[in-house]
């Protein structure tokens, strides 16, 4: 199987004869043995298993391995949250005193989670534009850098990440590339093609895509050099294991086994197996989806910048849009459904404007079926001083606008009498 739709539906999950057609839900917490031998080599690493549904369980393992084919990984976590997802990641690379570089463009709880929740436990960090030179983001690096983070699209700036540039960038100092693909989606964009080492997901958003149920994942490429001698906790032994050395006895599936044996076990910021089942039947139908939310995105789109009443939007997908060159390259099948736009009247217009929805609802949320829209600086950025907001790209009367799958005509409609009323 190689086309995203088929694997979208069945990779992960192989019934054999007279087993359910549906992925069941595996709800145990537990899983019994016959031997205490058995269980020693699960406990030892020796053997691949479920034991206990923090490390693993056989309804989130199918996921797990369906979201690795689809982005074209050799393993991947399932977690309770996106933000989980990327303190997983991190907290798998880094320990105290170690360095970070990141695009100030991520995510409002993403930028707050590195530039403070991590800055308490020693991990500190340095924001970049990611459209500087190479020359001026080389400069954001120190020897005790372990890190590369950026968005595909960023939310909710809409900036695209040139993920070949930045993966040279990160290689050349020996150091891996995150990115969170989470606008994107594997079905228009897989970051490990340009040269991307992990990538998360908030599945939280496309990937349920009914706003049912919360959930992150990470998912590793398997291709990056762990043995460089700049990441030691991969190749030397980890006494918790009985001296397992990760990178000699996983070879390329190092992190992600790492991050599940360690963090995971640790952390304990796992997906359920009933959120697992709901992820499942969102991912079932995500290229679908995805193909309706870009064509109806791009009508929006159009339709905002050509009203009187919109100063500026925010949408790779435009001709006009500064990283447009950059979407036709990582995004050719589509720029996924989110637009952000600024009201000529600002943020008191923007305030009247979502006021006067009906279709379109206001909710702390996107990327779903349902078409939403939220005002960033007063909810999930709210945490960023104005500052910190141009920063991020995001100006304080900008509106955050999810494109839905009803008919596009119906979508326009709505916008069209709040942006009179506005």
């Amino acid at each position: 199987m190689t086309h995203i739709q088929t694997l979208a539906i069945h990779a992960g999950y192989s019934p054999k004869n007279g087993e359910p057609s549906v992925l069941p839900i595996a709800q145990s917490t537990t899983f019994r043995y016959t031997s205490t031998d058995a269980v020693a080599r699960l406990f030892d690493l020796q053997e691949a298993g479920f034991f206990y549904t923090r490390l693993a369980n056989p309804t989130t393992d199918a996921v797990e391995k369906k979201i690795a084919a689809l982005e074209g990984g050799v393993g991947a976590i399932a977690t309770s949250s996106g933000q989980a997802a990327l303190f997983t990641a991190v907290v798998t690379i880094c320990q105290a005193g170690d360095h970070i570089v990141a695009s100030s463009t991520i995510y409002g709880g993403s930028f707050n989670l590195l530039g403070s929740s991590l800055k308490r436990l020693g991990i500190d960090v340095t924001f970049v534009d990611q459209r500087q030179s190479n020359e001026e983001l080389a400069k954001a690096f120190r020897p005790n850098t372990k890190l590369v983070l950026g968005e595909t699209i960023a939310n909710p700036a809409l900036t695209v990440l040139d993920i070949e540039r930045f993966a040279s960038l990160a290689h050349n100092h020996n150091v891996p590339l995150l990115v969170d693909n989470t606008f994107a989606t594997p079905y228009l964009c897989r970051p490990f093609d340009f040269g991307a080492d992990i990538v998360i997901h908030s599945t939280t958003k496309y990937m349920d895509g009914h706003a049912v149920q919360l959930g992150g994942v990470l998912v590793d490429s398997g291709k990056f050099d762990w043995a460089s001698g700049k990441f030691p906790e991969f190749t030397e032994p980890d006494p918790t294991y009985h001296g397992t050395v990760y990178t000699r006895d996983f070879g390329n599936m190092a992190f992600i086994v790492k991050a599940r044996v360690q963090v995971i076990r640790d952390f304990g910021c796992v997906q359920t197996p009933q959120g697992a089942f709901y992820t499942d039947l969102g991912l079932q139908t995500l290229p679908q989806r995805m193909d309706c939310h870009c064509r109806n995105a791009e009508k929006v789109a159009a339709f905002l910048e050509g009203h009187a009443k919109v100063s500026h939007v925010n949408y790779p997908g435009l001709a006009t849009s500064p990283d447009h060159h950059l979407a036709q390259k990582y995004l050719p099948k589509g720029c996924a459904g989110v637009i952000s736009f600024t009201l000529a009247g600002g943020r008191e217009a923007g305030a009247r404007f979502i006021d006067s929805l009906k279709l379109g609802t206001l909710e702390v949320h996107v990327a779903d079926i349902r078409t939403c829209v939220l005002h960033p600086a007063s909810s999930t950025h709210r945490q960023l001083n104005d500052e910190q907001l141009v920063e991020c790209g995001i100006d304080p009367g900008l509106v955050r606008l999810s494109v839905g799958l009803e008919h596009v005509d119906d979508i326009l409609e709505d916008l069209a009498q709040a942006l009179d009323k506005a």
